[in-house]
């Protein structure tokens, strides 16, 4: 009876012990897995270039707004002190003065008339509209740069996927001509040949490693604020929409391209150029109210009581005479600027239009090969069971095995590289497009 109540003492105090040495290790944090949409948005918010046009588009709305207020009426106050030295006259050394002390306290409202103001904001808003094209262009880039990226990790990790079943394939017939070798039924060059193999695929998931970080760093550079490889992508490269028509496709990329927006918006800033330059054959003409004092003492009323307190208002018209040809010159020089400018909308359209047919395609041609490399990848595993079988009945050598292990892995990789290049053409077609 004593025996038995110690044995219970003992398991009451090590069961406890054994319940929390049973107990699992906290897992370690599993690295971020970011999908295609969450990498844009990232490089959206990340990117350098993205970030530099949407800061060169702010500015230019900036520009844009200070050309406005130069239209409207300015307001401001003066207060000013003119000493001058008294020689006893009322007016001192300096005759233009009105005594030795003046006094200037006067609000002024001024306003410009002139055409240069009007011209000025017309072109403030077409540098505006040229800046924002020109971001829609940079954000089209980062997508084009986005899909390179990404789709690079993902091959890389399908070609390590790819390694490590070539190379369960070799350690399987490397155990198969060892077996045999030891049965008597195949020779060691047999087993030599599959060493060499199993030696090579491990070499091919080792280089598949370092592609997939070598991808990796690539695409974080453009995705997060700060240094870091702690993630993976998710692979999407199954779940690819089909292609639209061309007509449809066309229509989308005239009517959203943010290029030829760049364009002509360029062609009209060239256009406001043009009109600045000729404001300078006009006069121009500027208005101003003062209220105010400008007297020797400040006081409402002087020593005689006459009251310092007023108002004036004055109109000034300049009218240009004369430039030595600065304005002539202001003027062909808008002119070219204009012909450039209609250069480049040409050759945008016309980019425009190779872009659209090349890229259409580039995809085309890669979806009709998917069915193909398909076929190839599935016939080439058929190929490799049927020499594995004739291998094992002493049909085939160990060469012939080794070479459709050999012709599955490059179709395999062929297959996967058939999906990333219609995914990367079709991406490009949908950039152009403008519903990517």
């Amino acid at each position: 009876m004593l025996g038995e109540m110690r044995r219970f003492l003992l398991l009451i105090v090590i069961l406890p012990i054994y319940g929390q040495q049973a107990q699992p290790a906290p897992q370690a944090n599993t690295p971020l897995t970011i999908t295609f949409q969450e990498a844009l948005e990232r490089a959206r918010k990340y990117g350098l270039e993205i970030q530099t046009a949407n800061i060169a588009a702010l500015l230019a709305r900036e520009d844009r707004i200070q050309a406005k207020a130069a239209m409207l009426p300015g307001v401001q106050y003066l207060n000013q002190f003119i000493y001058t030295q008294p020689n006893g006259t009322l007016s001192g050394v300096f005759v233009a003065n009105d005594g030795p002390h003046v006094y200037n306290s006067q609000g002024q409202v001024h306003e410009d008339l002139s055409w240069t103001r009007h011209s000025e904001y017309r072109r403030a808003l077409a540098a505006e509209v040229v800046a924002k094209a020109k971001a829609d262009v940079t954000a089209r880039g980062i997508v084009a740069t986005v899909v390179q990226d990404y789709y690079a990790v993902v091959i890389a990790q399908r070609r390590l996927a790819n390694a490590q079943r070539s190379l369960e394939d070799a350690r399987k017939f490397l155990d198969i001509t060892q077996k045999q070798e030891g049965g008597g039924e195949a020779a060691h060059a047999d087993v030599v040949k599959a060493q060499v193999q199993m030696q090579q695929r491990e070499r091919d998931g080792s280089d598949a490693q370092l592609s997939i970080d070598k991808a990796r760093l690539t695409l974080a550079v453009i995705i997060f604020p700060d240094f870091r490889q702690d993630f993976t992508v998710a692979d999407d490269l199954d779940q690819i929409g089909p292609l639209a028509s061309f007509s449809e496709v066309q229509d989308l990329a005239m009517a959203k391209s943010p290029e030829l927006r760049a364009a002509q918006a360029g062609l009209q800033q060239g256009q406001a150029e043009i009109s600045v330059a000729r404001t300078g054959y006009l006069p121009t003409l500027t208005l101003d109210y003062f209220y105010g004092i400008d007297a020797n003492q400040v006081a409402i009323y002087n020593r005689e009581h006459l009251k310092n307190l007023g108002s004036s208002a004055q109109a000034t018209l300049t009218i240009p005479v004369w430039s030595w040809g600065a304005t002539q010159s202001k003027v062909r020089q808008a002119e070219l600027k204009q012909k450039q400018a209609q250069l480049e909308l040409t050759f945008a359209q016309r980019q425009l239009m190779a872009n659209l047919n090349s890229f259409y395609r580039e995809a085309q041609l890669a979806q009709t090969q998917l069915d193909s490399l398909r076929k190839s990848m599935d016939l080439s595993e058929e190929s490799l069971r049927l020499t594995l079988l004739r291998y094992g009945a002493g049909e085939a050598t160990a060469l012939e095995v080794v070479d459709a292990q050999t012709t599955l892995a490059q179709a395999r990789n062929a297959y996967d590289d058939g999906l990333s290049r219609y995914r990367i053409a079709l991406a490009a077609v949908q950039t152009l497009t403008g519903t990517l």
